[in-house]
C-alpha cells in the first residue's frame, strides 16, 4: 500500500471519529434534572382506573381462559366481545359529521361559541352514553347484567 492511502485512511478515520463524537454528544444533551424528571415522568405507565360495580356489589372476577391439562394456556376459545361493535357505514357516518364540523370551523361558517358547544355536546354522549344504554338494558332484561366492564 502506499503512503497516500494510508494518509487517506487516517484522515477517514479521525473524521469518522471526530462525527461519532459530536453525534454522542448532540444525543447525550445538556438536560437539566428538571428536563430528566419530566422524561422520566412521561415514561411511567399510565395510572390503573378502577371501575366500581353500580350496584355496590362486589365484581366477580371469572375468566373465560380454558388450560390444558397440563396447566398451559389454550387459545382456541374464540374471543367473545363485550357489546355489538359500529359497523363501517356509522363510522364513515361519524367521520363526516366531525370532518363536517371541523371544516364550518375552519371557514368561519359557525361561530367558535357554536363549534365549542357541539363539541361539548359531543362528549357529554361520550362520557354518558355508556352508563345510559347499560341503564336501558336492565330496564328491558329486568335484571342486571352479572359483570360490566368499561
Amino acid at each position: 500500500m502506499g503512503g497516500g492511502m494510508v494518509a487517506r485512511l487516517n484522515r477517514y478515520s479521525v473524521l469518522c471519529g471526530a462525527m461519532c463524537g459530536i453525534l454522542a454528544l448532540t444525543l447525550a444533551g445538556c438536560s437539566t434534572p428538571e428536563e430528566k424528571a419530566a422524561f422520566a415522568k412521561r415514561k411511567q405507565p399510565p395510572q390503573a382506573v378502577i371501575v366500581k360495580p353500580a350496584r355496590g356489589t362486589p365484581v366477580v372476577e371469572t375468566s373465560t381462559q380454558q388450560y390444558y391439562k397440563d396447566g398451559y394456556p389454550s387459545f382456541n376459545a374464540p374471543p367473545t366481545a363485550a357489546n355489538v361493535q359500529i359497523n363501517d357505514q356509522q363510522a364513515g357516518d361519524l367521520v363526516k359529521q366531525l370532518t363536517a364540523l371541523g371544516s364550518q370551523r375552519k371557514a368561519g361558517t359557525i361561530s367558535e361559541a357554536e363549534y365549542q358547544r357541539r363539541v361539548a355536546e359531543m362528549r357529554k354522549l361520550a362520557a354518558e352514553h355508556g352508563q345510559d344504554t347499560l341503564q336501558e338494558i336492565q330496564k328491558e332484561g329486568g335484571t342486571p347484567p352479572a359483570q360490566t366492564q368499561n
